[in-house]
């Protein structure tokens, strides 16, 4: 008998129901003056066919959290330790240079923020995704080329003139559509998209982010999304992960990080989101962020909570099980609650 998918343990086919599950993550920028904390430890999972938002202010390590989860941490980064599994049983921090090579666009892949700048101006689209398919399956014909390459396209939303279209003859839309087309085209097990919509207009958000979607449902391919738009996660994501300063603060379905958000921090974002229905002054986090060289001892929020008090200022608060895959760092809740 199968277990429940979101318990995390094995099926009856002896698979493991988590497609990635990071451990104790931490990624550095070294920097003359020392090293800048930018993923300080963070630990969760990723449930198979499970969209997960990854939320929080610019600044906050979530493209990092991402760049360290896929190796792509450029220098002066570099990452300091964590693991990252895929599948149950593959660690892409240890894997060897062609171990990696062969992973990526096969069991992970990026839609990356900047489709203009990812795309590479001089090809069409049809020979971008060609080198993504011959330089992991070898050569193919041109018949099963063009056959594979417009049913991806159709996969996505986009007409078959596309096939033959440079990037620069694309809207931003068609371009962001191209390369959520590219990440899929091996069918990996995750795909991590980072802010695939931040660049586009509402409508085109809208059509951008129901592909997404449309995806994940008929592909079965879990997903990271990462972005700071609380709205457009509450109607996207399953769970919402809330990073601040490097830390994961918070985790949880998203319902009830919507409607009942636990850390003082998520409380802020969700404050902010602006109202149809009624008038409310703009909410605003007070203090300053602490030099993230130099992180205090204890709470990680504690110079712009509210709720400060000394036991956050001396003890870091662990991540704790309030309810049912919802996690919270946080003092104000104890141990005993998660019973």
């Amino acid at each position: 008998m199968s277990t429940n998918p979101k318990s995390g343990t094995q099926n009856n086919n002896g698979h493991s129901d988590v497609a990635l599950d990071v451990r104790d993550l931490r990624v550095h920028y070294k920097t003359p003056e020392g090293d800048v904390i930018a993923v300080n430890g963070i630990s969760f999972k990723v449930y198979k066919g499970e969209l997960v938002g990854l939320v929080g202010e610019s600044g906050c390590g979530k493209t990092t959290a991402a760049m360290g989860i896929l190796r792509l941490v450029q220098p002066p980064g570099r990452i300091m330790g964590g693991r990252v599994m895929l599948d149950g049983d593959m660690d892409i921090i240890n894997l060897g240079n062609k171990e990696l090579r062969r992973a990526r666009w096969t069991q992970i892949a990026l839609v990356p923020q900047g489709a203009m700048n990812s795309l590479n101006p001089t090809m069409r689209v049809k020979d971008q995704i060609k080198d993504a398919i011959e330089t992991h399956e070898g050569r193919q014909s041109k018949a099963v080329l063009k056959e594979r390459t417009l049913d991806l396209l159709a996969l996505v939303g986009l007409p078959s003139r596309t096939f033959n279209m440079y990037p620069h003859e694309l809207s931003g839309g068609m371009k962001q559509r191209v390369c959520i087309a590219m990440a899929i085209v091996l069918n990996p097990i995750l795909v991590i998209a980072d802010e695939p919509t931040s660049a586009l207009d509402v409508i085109v958000q809208r059509v951008v982010a129901q592909t997404m979607l449309d995806i994940k449902k008929r592909l079965g391919v879990s997903m990271i999304m990462i972005g700071h738009d609380m709205g457009l996660m509450a109607q996207m994501v399953d769970r919402v992960a809330v990073m601040y300063a490097g830390n994961l603060v918070e985790i949880a379905p998203v319902r009830a990080a919507m409607k009942a958000p636990m850390h003082p921090y998520t409380q802020l974002l969700i404050e902010s989101i602006p109202s149809i229905k009624e008038r409310k002054p703009l909410k605003l986090t007070e203090g300053l962020t602490h030099d993230l060289r130099n992180p205090p001892p204890g709470c990680i929020f504690q110079f712009r909570c509210p709720h400060v008090a000394e036991t956050c200022r001396t003890q870091k608060p662990p991540m704790l099980e309030i309810q049912t895959r919802h996690g919270v760092a946080c003092h104000l809740y104890k141990p005993e609650e998660t019973a």
